[in-house]
C-alpha cells in the first residue's frame, strides 16, 4: 500500500511559479514510478508529467512541456513538481499517483492516487 498527500497548491498570477510537492508513505518508494495528473472542470484527468523509477526518464504532457518539471527525492519519500511560466488554462486540481507498470502516461496505469491539490491561475 502506498498513502500520497499532495500539498502546495493555491491562487497564482499568469506567470507565475508553484512547486506542488507529494508525500508518499511505505518503503519501497523508490521502486514506483510517480506521475503528475490534473483535472480541470468538466474535463477528464489528463498527464501532465511523469518519473520512471527503472532508469530515471521523465515525461512530459506537450502542454506544459519546457514550462514544468517532475522530480523526485527518494530519501524523503517525496516527489515534486515545479511549475513555471503558469497559464490559467493549467488551471486544475493536481494529483500525484504511483505506479509499478512500464507505461507510466496514462491514467489507468496507476494504482494509489493522492486527494489532490487545487490549482488557479489568474490572469
Amino acid at each position: 500500500q502506498v498513502q500520497l498527500v499532495e500539498s502546495g497548491g493555491g491562487l497564482v498570477q499568469a506567470g507565475g511559479s508553484v512547486r506542488l510537492s507529494c508525500a508518499a508513505s511505505g518503503r519501497t518508494f523508490s521502486r514506483y514510478a510517480m506521475g503528475w495528473f490534473r483535472q480541470a472542470p468538466g474535463k477528464e484527468r489528463e498527464f501532465v508529467a511523469a518519473n520512471s523509477w527503472r532508469d530515471g526518464s521523465t515525461y512530459y504532457a506537450d502542454s506544459v512541456k519546457g514550462r514544468f518539471t517532475i522530480s523526485r527525492d527518494n530519501a524523503k519519500n517525496t516527489v515534486y513538481l515545479q511549475m513555471n511560466s503558469l497559464k490559467p488554462e493549467d488551471t486544475a486540481v493536481y494529483y500525484c499517483a504511483a505506479s509499478k507498470d512500464v507505461t507510466i502516461v496514462v491514467v489507468t496505469s496507476y494504482d494509489y492516487w493522492g486527494q489532490g491539490t487545487q490549482v488557479t491561475v489568474s490572469s
